[in-house]
């Protein structure tokens, strides 16, 4: 059985496709409308980008969209590297 994830992130989906192949690493993707997939080796992960109503703060709008993850054929240890790469590559700066 596969480890499962459901992040809800305030991105818009150009800024998501363009930040993703940093994200999960140089193995090659394809995109099927709302789904990224990739693979490498006995390792496959799928992740699924759905629009959701953008987030209001006072005159602020963020852009929101549901991620859901699937990694499938990854040792423990491996799940929880990809899932931090994911993370990294979706950090932003302030200041």
């Amino acid at each position: 059985m596969g480890i499962r994830l459901s992040l809800d992130m305030s991105i818009d989906r150009e800024a998501f496709r363009r930040l993703l192949p940093g994200a999960v690493g140089a193995a090659p993707m394809r995109e099927e409308g709302d789904t990224f997939c990739g693979a490498e080796g006995r390792r496959r992960w799928r992740i699924q980008v759905t629009p959701l109503a953008e987030r209001r703060l006072g005159s602020l709008a963020l852009p929101r969209h549901r991620v859901e993850i699937q990694l499938e054929g990854y040792l423990e240890d491996e799940a929880e590297a990809f899932l931090a790469r994911f993370h990294r590559g979706f950090q932003r700066g302030g200041g």
